[in-house]
């Protein structure tokens, strides 16, 4: 009998001793429409490390499952220098030789830590970027995306053991405190980068502007962002995105003032919204819709169908061709130049060329030679049309994770708190997809399998897709910054194992608070009087806050 009763208090002791993990809530349960980030054709459930890495519902559902699993091999591994093999092609110079490289298990970059610039440290999403002060364009001696590698015999254009970055610490006119006390930090990168770590200037090239010789350009940082979810952004239909302008170069306060104090981007809206842009597929193409710049869009030839080439150079059936400098020719000038590239090349072009092909490459001048190379538009094709569509079909079929604890009542108060003090105006919560037509501006014809589509699915990105100022200390390039969606960004210590949040478009914030006060460091920022709101508010309700941002 003693036995008995001891096993039954045993077995009472574990029931109610051992806590049983916490589930997220079963999808096909009453939650409220924002647990479905992306919608229901879009949303994947699983929100652990790997997350971010998972196909959506969609994906499986027209077929391509198999085809998404191909692009997410590609993705991850690197690259090679070799001429033969599944991701062969690296080179001859190069920014990083994978996607996972900049992006962590398929999340924005990781944190930036003080000292020499580590470009080969995996989940370094940070690129450099180099321009012209008086103008905000990029130097034309670099590209623009510029490159830190080389496969031998060629040299990288940067050389990044020569690059430094600095943290330098400001306060704002709170003096980075709260009335209740608590505290925060706001920093901001300073990168140098003396002429001596440029390979061109090394070989004698000198900047008819001067800005190189005088070391006169600015260095500034722009952090990766997340891949999953680009799909369903490539979905909403460009007559609301074109709305959505209109909306917010009307927009007044209550006492007739523009709602917003630096307008809309006179690149995009000028009266009206302008159909133009910064390459030459994009007047035909509507409103843009990716990079911190809106240089890219649609997704078949936004941000990632563009740096599976130029981030690696690894050439395709429609990109026969280096991406070298923005002047396309510099580079290939002082490599060709270079004798320890000269000795060296004629090895490295009969790997290249077993089939002579090209004897425009092997002819008796080997600075010649060099220079047909690397300025050639009619390169060997070293990622096929079926690994292309793959990564493509990845690309467009990455879910994004579901909202987390969406019946938390802290949540549910930051959620409202959200609203009630203006977040929402840029970082609007959702939108509605339309019929998702697949459009390629490149023509590509040698797509293989079927694009994975996500028609008229309301989705919960938390993005108005428009540019804002927040005029920032060292702010990023022309001061004009689409407002990043904030979908999924909770989990990105979690898959990346990141000691920081990384932030804002330079990995500057390091968690919300850091973000959201940096929002309203300038008084000329269109984010400042809601920053306002945010400070005034008791710390139960900035973390609530900051709890509901972490959660979607």
């Amino acid at each position: 009998m003693k036995k008995q009763l001891f096993l039954i208090a045993l077995a009472a002791l574990a029931l109610t001793g051992c806590k049983q993990p916490t589930q997220e809530p079963d999808p096909v349960s009453d939650l409220p429409d924002w647990y479905y980030t992306g919608g229901k054709t879009g949303t994947t459930t699983n929100t652990s490390s790997m997350a971010f890495r998972q196909p959506t519902p969609a994906t499986e559902n027209v077929g391509s499952g198999q085809a998404f699993a191909q692009g997410d091999n590609i993705a991850e591994k690197d690259f090679v220098t070799t001429t033969s093999g599944r991701q062969h092609g690296l080179g001859p110079v190069y920014v990083r030789a994978s996607c996972q490289h900049c992006h962590p298990n398929y999340s924005h970059g990781t944190s930036i830590p003080e000292g020499t610039y580590d470009a080969s440290h995996q989940g370094n999403g940070t690129l450099l970027v180099v321009i012209n002060p008086a103008t905000q364009a990029y130097v034309p001696w670099l590209a623009g995306m510029p490159q830190l590698f080389g496969a031998a015999p060629f040299k990288a254009p940067l050389d990044p053991d020569k690059i430094t970055v600095t943290w330098k610490t400001v306060q704002d006119e709170h003096g980075n405190k709260f009335a209740d006390g608590e505290t925060y930090e706001l920093r901001y990168p300073e990168v140098k980068m003396p002429k001596e770590a440029v390979y061109v200037y090394n070989r004698g090239y000198r900047d008819p502007d001067g800005l190189l010789e005088s070391e006169g350009y600015e260095i500034k940082l722009e952090n990766t962002i997340g891949v999953y979810g680009s799909g369903l952004l490539d979905a909403i239909p460009d007559a609301d995105i074109i709305a959505q302008y209109e909306k917010e170069a009307n927009d007044k306060t209550s006492d007739g003032q523009p709602m917003l104090k630096n307008g809309l981007n006179p690149t995009f809206w000028d009266g009206g919204f302008k159909e133009t842009g910064y390459y030459k597929n994009d007047p035909q193409w509507g409103p843009k819709r990716f990079t911190y710049a809106l240089t890219r869009g649609p997704i078949m030839d936004a941000a990632g169908a563009n740096a599976i080439w130029n981030i690696t150079n690894v050439t395709r059936s429609d990109r026969q061709y280096h991406y070298l400098d923005l002047n396309g020719t510099i580079y290939a000038t002082c490599a060709s130049k270079d004798p320890e590239v000269q000795a060296g090349f004629a090895e490295y072009i009969a790997q290249h060329d077993p089939e002579n092909t090209h004897p425009e490459w092997r002819t008796d001048d080997p600075k010649q030679n060099i220079y047909a190379y690397l300025t050639s538009k009619n390169l060997p094709v070293e990622m096929s049309d079926d690994e292309f569509t793959q990564v493509m079909v990845w690309h467009r079929g990455l879910a994004v994770p579901a909202a987390r604890n969406v019946t938390d009542k802290q949540v549910l108060r930051g959620k409202e708190l959200f609203t009630q003090i203006g977040c929402d105006y840029c970082h609007r919560p959702s939108w509605k997809t339309g019929e998702d037509v697949i459009r390629d501006p490149n023509n590509f014809k040698g797509f293989t399998a079927k694009m994975p589509q996500y028609q008229n699915q309301t989705i919960w990105p938390y993005t108005d897709m428009v540019q804002h100022k927040l005029c920032m200390e060292n702010d990023i390039r022309t001061g004009w910054c689409r407002t990043t969606p904030l979908w999924g960004r909770g989990l990105h210590k979690k898959a990346t194992g990141d000691a920081y949040e990384a932030r804002l478009h330079d990995t500057r914030a390091r968690n919300v608070i850091e973000a959201i006060m940096w929002h309203g460091y300038s008084t000329e920022s269109d984010a400042y009087y809601t920053t306002q709101k945010f400070y005034e508010l008791s710390k139960e309700d900035r973390d609530a806050i900051v709890e509901f941002i972490n959660a979607i």
